[in-house]
C-alpha cells in the first residue's frame, strides 16, 4: 500500500491502484477492455489508453490528442472496435466559463446550433469516430460518422449493428436521441432520430417548458428493444426503438417534480422488472438541491413507479465541502462486466465511489465507500474551482474490480469487500 492514495474515508472497499494517465489525471468516462483502461478527458483534452492488466501497478500506454476545441469526453468498446464522441469542448468555450450557464436553458441557443445553420464559423470536430482496437495499446482509426452541429455526446454500444447516442444537430434546442448504423463500422450512418415534441425549432417546434430548463438527452441505455433515455431536467424517456429508424415514445417520467433534475442515468434490471434512475448533482455545495437515486418498479412498461430512493452519503459534511456533491454516475451492467440486479456501484463527486444493496428494492442499503484524497493539482481550467476530488465514472469488470475516475485525481483501481 506505501505510495498509494489514502483514503479520506473507506469502508468495505480498498485500493489496489492508482495512474495519473500520464500526467494527465483528469478523466471522465472509463471501459475497460480485454486488460485496457480507455479513458476520455474532460480537460486534457483527447483520451488515454492504460495497461491494467496488472491492477496493482498500471501503466499508461497510449495517447490519442483531440482535434482542436474538441472534446473526447464518452467512449464505448466491444470486441475490436472503439467508438469515441467528438463534440465542441464546451468547458473551454468563454460562454461556459460559469459552470451554471451548461446546466441552465437550451444549449443549442447559446452554442447557436438551435438554428439551421450557424452564424459562426464552427472551430471544432462534430459526430463519432470509430478505431480498430485489435490491438489494445494502439487505437487506429478506421471510420468517422460526421454530424452538423455541436457533437456527440454519449454513445451506448454492445456489439452489432446498433449504437445509440445523444446528438446536438442544428436545428435543434439540445441534444436528442439518435441510432446509429454499425454495419459498416468504417462508414457508421445516422438511421433515425427521437426527440421531445418541441425541440426542433427548424421545423418551427417551440418548448413548452421553462427555458431555464436543460431538456437534453444525457444518454440512454438500451435493453432489447428498448431505450431508457436520461433527458436531464426533462427526467426518463423510454422509446420504442424495434424499428431503428422510426423510434418512437413509450412513457415520459418528467423530470420535476419529484425528481430534482438532470437525469443522468436509467439503468433497467429486467429480470427484477426494476429501474434505477439517477439525476446528477452539477452545482456547488447542492446548489441544484439534493439530487437522489431513485428504484422504480417497471412491471408495467407505460407506468413505472418510484419504490425508493437511495440513502446519501452521511459521515462527512459534503455540502459544505465544496465542488458537488451528489451521484454523478453509476456502473451500467453492460455484457460482459460485473452484472447484477442487487449491487449498484456508483460515483458520488466530493463523496467518492459507493457500493448499494438492493436485494430489498424498498430499502437500499450503502455496503461500501471510497472518497478520495484532495487532488495533487487541479487539472480543470475553469474559474473558482475547489481542489476538491469529483469522482466521475465508474466501472465494474468481470471479476468485480472497481474502477473509478476523477476530473482531477486520476484512475483509481479499488476492490469492494463484500
Amino acid at each position: 500500500m506505501i505510495g498509494l492514495p489514502q483514503p479520506d474515508f473507506a469502508h468495505n472497499m480498498r485500493i489496489l491502484g492508482h495512474s495519473d494517465q500520464g500526467g494527465r489525471p483528469d478523466g471522465v468516462q472509463v471501459m475497460v477492455h480485454r486488460g485496457f483502461a480507455y479513458v476520455g478527458h474532460m480537460f486534457s483534452k483527447g483520451f488515454s489508453v492504460i495497461d491494467v492488466r496488472d491492477p496493482k501497478n498500471p501503466k499508461p500506454a497510449a495517447y490519442l490528442p483531440a482535434s482542436p476545441n474538441t472534446w473526447n469526453i464518452h467512449l464505448q468498446t466491444h470486441d475490436d472496435l472503439l467508438l469515441v464522441i467528438n463534440a465542441r469542448d464546451m468547458f473551454a468555450a468563454a460562454e461556459f466559463a460559469d459552470e451554471k450557464a451548461y446546466y441552465k436553458g437550451q444549449l443549442g441557443q447559446v452554442v447557436g446550433t438551435a438554428q439551421k445553420k450557424a452564424e459562426a464559423p464552427r472551430n471544432w470536430t462534430a459526430g463519432m469516430a470509430v478505431y480498430d482496437i485489435s490491438n489494445p495499446a494502439s487505437p487506429k482509426q478506421i471510420g468517422f460518422m460526421p454530424v452538423e452541429g455541436g457533437g456527440i455526446h454519449r454513445i451506448w454500444y454492445t456489439g452489432g449493428r446498433w449504437a445509440y447516442a445523444s446528438a446536438l444537430l442544428d436545428g435543434f434546442t439540445d441534444y436528442i436521441f439518435i441510432t446509429i448504423d454499425m454495419s459498416d463500422p468504417t462508414q457508421p450512418r445516422e438511421a433515425g432520430r427521437w426527440w421531445i415534441p418541441g425541440m426542433n425549432t427548424a421545423a418551427g417546434e417551440q418548448i413548452s417548458w421553462s427555458p431555464a430548463a436543460r431538456y437534453g438527452l444525457h444518454h440512454a441505455i438500451i435493453n432489447g428493444d428498448t431505450a431508457y433515455a436520461a433527458w436531464r431536467d426533462a427526467g426518463m424517456v423510454v422509446i420504442d426503438v424495434k424499428d431503428r429508424a422510426k423510434p418512437k415514445m413509450i412513457v415520459h417520467r418528467d423530470g420535476i417534480p419529484p425528481f430534482g433534475g438532470g437525469t443522468h442515468n436509467c439503468l433497467p434490471l429486467p429480470d427484477r422488472q426494476l429501474l434505477v434512475v439517477l439525476d446528477e448533482a452539477v452545482l456547488d455545495h447542492q446548489e441544484d438541491g439534493v439530487k437522489n437515486i431513485w428504484v422504480m418498479d417497471n412491471r408495467v412498461a407505460s407506468d413505472p413507479k418510484i419504490v425508493s430512493t437511495f440513502p446519501q452519503p452521511a459521515e462527512a459534511d459534503y455540502k459544505a465541502k465544496g465542488g458537488h456533491f451528489g451521484p454523478h454516475n453509476l456502473h451500467e451492467n453492460r455484457p460482459g462486466t460485473f452484472v447484477s440486479s442487487e449491487l449498484i456501484f456508483t460515483t458520488f463527486q466530493n463523496a467518492g465511489v459507493r457500493v448499494f444493496d438492493i436485494r430489498d428494492e424498498n430499502k437500499p442499503i450503502e455496503t461500501g465507500a471510497w472518497v478520495p484524497p484532495q487532488p495533487a493539482r487541479l487539472v480543470d481550467h475553469r474559474p473558482n474551482r475547489a481542489r476538491v476530488i469529483q469522482s466521475a465514472d465508474i466501472f465494474v469488470d468481470k471479476a468485480g474490480l472497481v474502477y473509478s475516475t476523477d476530473y482531477n485525481g486520476g484512475l483509481y483501481i479499488l476492490e469492494y469487500g463484500g
